[in-house]
């Protein structure tokens, strides 16, 4: 049996300053709790055989990569994962994105960024790459609207947001061959891939 086991980051400055970012560029390294939540993480994994450890272009996922592998598995960087690009909204409080969400569409781009819908539509894309790759056991470390995504669609829901929505910090979600490819699959559908 393949086994992809999905996790968001552990806590990151920008989480404790409760900001949005959507720029790989711009340095947002882990707390020192998130340091902890990392290395517990990989204690959660020590039994697995991991064979690759899947991370995006952002430094708290690549942080947060490191300390939980430890150098058991290589590192591979899919941008596909990355978080949306919120464009004009980098660095706003998460309330105003939020708020700028709540009266827009989903198929309206951030300004100056992406749409909910393309960036949707990019982690089926890196959902069904996963899928394409060799490995058997492979830990990835994203951000959590591609987790919550991958979680609602393997489910079945009509909705991407729901049910799960709050994805907390470097808590592992198991998702099999089948449930990534109904991940990727529920995602296509709902957003017209």
């Amino acid at each position: 049996m393949r086994l992809y086991v999905f996790v968001r980051h552990a806590q990151s400055t920008l989480n404790l300053e409760q900001r949005v970012n959507g720029d790989p560029s711009r340095p947002a390294p882990l707390t020192e709790l998130g340091r902890a939540e990392a290395r517990l993480l990989g204690l959660q994994l020590a039994g697995l055989p991991l064979e690759a450890c899947v991370h995006t272009r952002f430094g708290r996922t690549r942080e947060t990569a490191e300390l939980a592998v430890a150098g058991r598995a290589p590192l591979v960087v899919e941008p596909l994962l990355d978080d949306i690009d919120v464009g004009d909204l980098e660095g706003r409080p998460i309330a105003e994105y939020r708020a700028w969400k709540a009266q827009h569409e989903r198929s309206t781009p951030f300004p100056g960024g992406e749409t909910l819908d393309d960036a949707a539509r990019r982690y089926a894309r890196a959902f069904r790459a996963l899928l394409a790759r060799d490995e058997n056991v492979m830990l990835v470390v994203c951000h959590e609207i591609p987790v919550r995504y991958a979680l609602n669609a393997a489910a079945g829901s009509r909705q991407l947001d729901g049910p799960a929505h709050d994805i907390p910090n470097a808590t592992p979600f198991l998702f099999d061959e089948k449930a990534l490819e109904r991940a990727a699959d529920g995602i296509a559908a709902l957003v017209g891939a």
